[in-house]
């Protein structure tokens, strides 16, 4: 195991793991009082090499690496890819690809959902992970030995686990399933962070338009202040206190400090200040400018008994084709499958339609039938239908 700590050796390590046609990848990051996370090490590894970075290293450059990240020749291979991904996207504006994430693929390939990389490391390589060093502060120098196998070992396994997860699709003939996946992680939309948009990430709700309106500003107001200082955005002001100012819509100070959510020294603050200012900018927002409300309308219960006909039918399709149930449709598909045929929807699209769609919307029709035979859940034509 090497640790490169200097630009010259980055590049020729770089240079040689270029030539290989896949190359597996890993960070280390610190982001609990951060808003950006603090890259603290970088593991890399291929079928005969691996290496530690330390990004951290006096006067190193990661530029040999974006270049090697963003070379097409090679496929990067990560385990929950999202973070890491979005780290090299902040760092150098590009989006490592192409990608292979083999948590995705272990669901592709019946593993389970959301399959920790412990579990696999068991599972295919029948070796233990040691997680003693899991939350250790990586932003510490000298790294322990301990630390550093800790962290190696998070790509020398996952070189096996790819090997057999490749074949696996390739045999299931399931790799277009896996590149369709990996769309959204390629996608620089996915990592562009844009303030305006901050609302919608939000999970709670306002009571009103014109209070969507008032939290729309106060949510861009929050993200941009926690970008430029480099703070999580819990620490400028938590969800749930922008949702009650939102709702309450103070207009000065005074009334703001009043409000349970917010300290009267916060209120008599700039940021109070700045607050108001963003209250006083969403009033006067038109409302046709602003999405209507998303009411959470209880179903029926007709559309939940047809719903867990659908759960059914999922779980069945599932366990047939050897693939976790979440990554065909989830709980909201399921709702939305039962209201409309036409829902917009992953299910009804690419491999999904032809694995579950098409089935669902038949048994929808009534022109398929579900049964039990020999212990199996399977689907059977209605004896009534005639195919046209």
């Amino acid at each position: 195991m090497q640790i490169i700590t200097t630009t010259n050796d980055l590049a020729a390590l770089c240079s040689r793991l270029s030539t290989h046609d896949y190359v597996t990848v890993d960070t280390e990051f610190m982001r609990e009082s951060t808003y950006w996370p603090d890259l603290c090490l970088i593991q890399i590894a291929s079928h005969d090499e691996e290496a530690i970075i330390d990004p951290l290293a006096d006067g190193i450059s990661l530029k040999p690496l974006f270049e090697l990240m963003t070379n097409r020749q090679v496929t990067k291979v990560f385990h929950a890819a999202r973070q890491d991904v979005e780290i090299f996207f902040n760092l150098s504006g590009e989006v490592p690809a192409p990608i292979f994430d083999s948590q995705v693929a272990a669901m592709v390939c019946g593993f389970g959902e959301q399959v920790s990389y412990s579990m696999l490391v068991k599972k295919i390589t029948d070796n233990e992970v040691d997680k003693s060093s899991r939350f250790t502060d990586w932003a510490k120098r000298p790294l322990s030995d301990k630390q550093l196998t800790y962290a190696i070992g998070d790509v020398t396994y996952l070189r096996d686990i790819y090997k057999r997860l490749k074949k696996d699709l390739e045999n299931s003939q399931r790799s277009s399933w896996l590149e369709e996946e990996m769309k959204t992680l390629t996608s620089r939309e996915t990592y562009d962070i844009q303030p305006e948009d901050a609302w919608k990430r939000m999970k709670m709700r306002v009571k009103s338009r014109k209070a969507l309106g008032i939290l729309m500003e106060l949510a861009e107001w929050r993200e941009k202040l926690a970008q430029s200082a480099n703070i999580p955005r819990g620490r400028v002001l938590k969800d749930d206190a922008l949702f009650d100012i939102a709702n309450q819509a103070p207009t000065n100070t005074k009334d703001l400090g009043a409000l349970r959510a917010v300290s009267e020294g916060f209120a008599r603050s700039d940021k109070g200040k700045q607050v108001v200012d963003a209250i006083l900018r969403g009033k006067s927002k038109d409302l046709e400018t602003i999405p209507p409300l998303k009411k959470g309308t209880p179903l029926d219960a007709q559309t939940l008994a047809i719903c867990e006909l659908l759960r059914v039918l999922l779980k069945s399709v599932a366990a047939e084709n050897g693939v976790a149930p979440k990554m065909i449709a989830s709980v909201a598909d399921l709702e939305k499958l039962a209201l409309s045929d036409n829902a917009d929807i992953p299910a009804l699209s690419g491999w999904r339609k032809e694995l579950f769609g098409v089935p669902a919307l038949r048994i929808k029709r009534g022109e398929l039938l579900l049964t039990v035979k020999d212990q199996r859940v399977q689907t059977i034509e209605h004896p009534d239908y005639r195919a046209e």
